[in-house]
């Protein structure tokens, strides 16, 4: 049997045990504070609680803590002063040693392994909640970047994710607002694809398909032969972080704006297909003639393929929104999966509409949001929602809404670092220019058979 067919780490139960009995001692105390507060009906200290349940998270490992990044990114998931304190989480895991790579290079690739590269370096370029990346060269020079998954990451992720609907389960017990039911079901779907890095190639592939013609933003190519369901190869893209230009000109900020913008937009407009993970680090600019001039993709672990009618609800409720078209406006929610919707909530809905939608549809230049900080983006109107949500809901927020919703907040937080001045509307209308449900769907049945991912959407 080849080594890259060997199931050699598949969701074991022991190393699942193993890891409830780390996360759920940490996890669990602070459960247990927050329902003893819940119950004597304590409203005040509900910041200490959540500065502990962040020290808890703190201190562990693996997909926790991208769970825990997520949840402060999705508006609402969680009260205010939690996705606070979880937003300023690092993933601070050391990087395995070389024995493990030697032992995960063999595993995929054989006992030759080294063999095959023209260079492999021992020490990561990166390190993440999931795995970390290697550079390398192929054998006729070729920059590589090599990912490799962690051990026992399948049996990590089953244990964290039922940390997680505990958490979840306890807020419906004191908040009944929103169902968050499809919210866990949603990250439980999306953190399970980062573990098939075969899946994560074809997502890069599907990238380098609908971003074919756009130049300012580069995708990299995918080196099958040296790749695996936990080993992926790709080429390295030179570049710089985004943040190191904060303080460039105007022009080269709204450059890497518009590439940023166009590199979300067009995939979603064009074959409704989002990069669910807006994250600074997922990023790079590159440069050309000694400034930059566009913007790298280099993490395909998230990506989310919507139905095309999904695409035709966002179209809807903008044209709905600048024409006060409230037919149409309801339209979209319901072609969302939003259900029962009475007057009262289509208000409350309305208010998070107009606030993603804004810039949309102002026809100026304008920055995303004014005065209002990256990390605190969309925080004051989900609040604002979830208030009114807990005199006239409850609602279920459908599962296709919750990474289109992340992605867009997070969109705008780097709009905001890169304090970007652009007519947000002309973009939006040029990305959905020619748009119809009935072209959607042709151009994702194509580019997804063309990817290999035909029978995986959704």
């Amino acid at each position: 049997m080849p080594p890259s067919d060997r199931d050699l780490e598949r969701n074991r139960f022991t190393a699942r045990a193993t890891r409830y009995a780390r996360v759920g001692v940490n996890v669990g105390g602070v459960a247990a504070r927050i329902a003893g507060s819940q119950l004597l009906g304590r409203a005040t200290g509900r910041a200490g609680r959540a500065a502990d349940l962040a020290a808890a998270l703190g201190g562990l490992k693996g997909p926790i803590m991208k769970v825990a990044q997520l949840l402060a990114t999705i508006p609402d998931a969680l009260p205010p002063e939690y996705a606070e304190e979880l937003a300023q989480l690092q993933s601070d895991a050391p990087p395995m040693g070389y024995g493990f790579v030697r032992r995960r290079m063999a595993a995929e690739l054989g006992a030759d392994w080294l063999s095959r590269f023209g260079s492999f370096e021992r020490e990561p370029a990166a390190a993440a909640s999931l795995g970390q990346v290697h550079r390398a060269t192929a054998p006729d020079g070729s920059p590589l970047a090599v990912k490799l998954q962690y051990p026992d990451m399948a049996s990590a992720v089953e244990a964290d994710l039922g940390q997680l609907a505990l958490l979840f389960d306890l807020r419906r017990r004191f908040d009944g607002a929103i169902d968050t039911s499809e919210i866990v079901e949603e990250i439980g779907a999306r953190i399970r694809e980062e573990l098939d890095y075969r899946r994560e190639a074809k997502h890069a592939a599907l990238y380098r398909l609908m971003l074919d013609d756009t130049p300012e933003v580069r995708v990299p190519g995918v080196w099958g032969e040296l790749s695996t369901g936990r080993l992926l190869t790709l080429d390295w893209l030179e570049g710089r972080r985004l943040l190191v230009h904060k303080e460039a000109s105007l022009e080269i900020r709204n450059r890497l704006a518009v590439a940023m913008f166009r590199a979300w937009w067009r995939p979603f407009s064009r074959h409704g297909v989002i990069h669910g993970d807006p994250h600074l680090g997922n990023y790079a600019a590159f440069d050309e003639g000694g400034e930059p001039q566009g913007v790298n993709l280099l993490d395909y672990g998230c990506v989310r393929i919507f139905p095309p009618a999904f695409v035709g609800g966002v179209v809807d409720l903008y044209e709905g929104l600048r024409d006060d078209d409230e037919q149409r406006v309801v339209h979209a929610y319901e072609t969302w999966g939003f259900r029962g919707l009475k007057r009262e909530l289509i208000d409350v809905l309305n208010i998070w509409a107009r606030f993603i939608y804004g810039p949309l549809l102002d026809d100026r230049v304008r920055t995303i949001a004014d005065g209002v900080s990256p990390g605190a983006y969309g925080r004051a109107e989900a609040f604002r929602v979830h208030q009114e949500l807990k005199r006239k809901g409850p609602i279920r927020i459908p599962r296709e809404f919750v990474f289109m919703d992340r992605a867009a907040i997070g969109l705008g937080g780097v709009f905001l670092h890169l304090r970007a001045e652009l007519n947000f509307r002309r973009l939006f209308e040029d990305a959905i220019a020619d748009f119809t449900v009935e072209r959607v769907a042709a151009r994702q049945a194509q580019a997804m058979e063309a990817a290999g991912l035909a029978d995986r959407a959704g």
